[in-house]
């Protein structure tokens, strides 16, 4: 099994050059879909993850119930309240999420979404978005007993970012080791997966495998998925392969923590450490 291990070199030949010239429009778009009542930051993290990546504008769609906490933390992504049931996100919200779509280049879905019934037809339902998506959390729980309706995104750009427990519930399997099992989901799912962990694993369905070298278990703390998520969605808002997408977002990151570590230390560093530092990290490899 060939698998390449991502390093300074090679996230800085991928990474797309910036025009001088540029305006907000030419730097991508994003929508995040996400939050519920008791988990407000995680949408917002992977907002802000999105703005600090670079990408030109940020739209955040939390359920009406916590968007004026959602407004208050967020000053760069433009949050809205979304139909929503229980305190979560509800299938009345369609029709609002399919028309703010259209006009953005990367959707993100899933972080704090929480899980319930409408919550969960929703997730199904959006996989029919042309945008590429990027699942994480419940967006990627939302499809546990309904793994093949992944079918519908054949075609279309799909990145999933699970940790083994997310993994294992979306039908994946790591008993043969982390890199068979996450190529051989990519290849029979159409997805693009980036499986957490120490030496998170990023595998294409055309069978490319790659390895980071990043990171630290300071970031072992809820919240850093999130950002993750974000950065993966805002690199393919500004016109990234997907595959380098992923490998460049999840050496960034691990090369946050890295730097966060070195300042805080792992032990009290924190997820907004590690999105303070991620400017830190792109400003190395431009």
């Amino acid at each position: 099994m060939c698998m390449l291990t991502i390093d300074f070199d090679y996230v800085k030949a991928a990474l797309p050059p910036r025009d001088p010239a540029g305006h907000k429009g030419d730097f991508g778009k994003v929508y995040v879909l996400g939050g519920s009542v008791g988990y407000t930051g995680a949408p917002v993290f992977c907002s802000r993850a999105a703005v600090r990546s670079g990408c030109g504008l940020v739209f955040l769609g939390v359920p009406a119930g916590i968007w004026q906490v959602a407004a208050v933390k967020s000053d760069e992504a433009m949050p809205h309240p979304l139909p929503s049931l229980d305190g979560r996100l509800s299938l009345a919200a369609e029709a609002d999420i399919r028309r703010r779509a259209a006009g953005c280049d990367a959707v993100a879905m899933g972080c704090g979404m929480g899980r319930g019934t409408e919550s969960d037809a929703l997730v199904r339902r959006l996989l029919t978005l042309e945008q590429p998506l990027v699942l994480d959390a419940d967006g990627i729980n939302a499809l546990e007993r309904h793994i093949d309706e992944l079918s519908l995104r054949r075609g279309l750009v799909t990145v999933l970012t699970p940790h083994e427990g997310e993994f294992f519930r979306a039908g994946g399997d790591v008993s043969r080791g982390r890199e068979s099992g996450a190529a051989a989901y990519a290849a029979r799912r159409g997805v693009y997966l980036v499986l957490k962990g120490h030496r998170t694993v990023i595998a294409a369905p055309d069978g490319r495998l790659a390895v980071n070298t990043t990171g630290n278990d300071g970031m072992a703390k809820g919240g850093s998925g999130d950002i993750l998520t974000g950065m993966t969605a805002s690199l393919l808002a500004q016109g990234m392969a997907p595959f380098d997408a992923c490998c460049c977002a999840v050496w960034l990151h691990g090369r946050a923590g890295d730097l966060a570590a070195a300042e805080k230390g792992r032990r009290g560093m924190t997820p907004t450490d590690l999105l303070e530092k991620l400017p830190y990290a792109l400003k190395e490899v431009e």
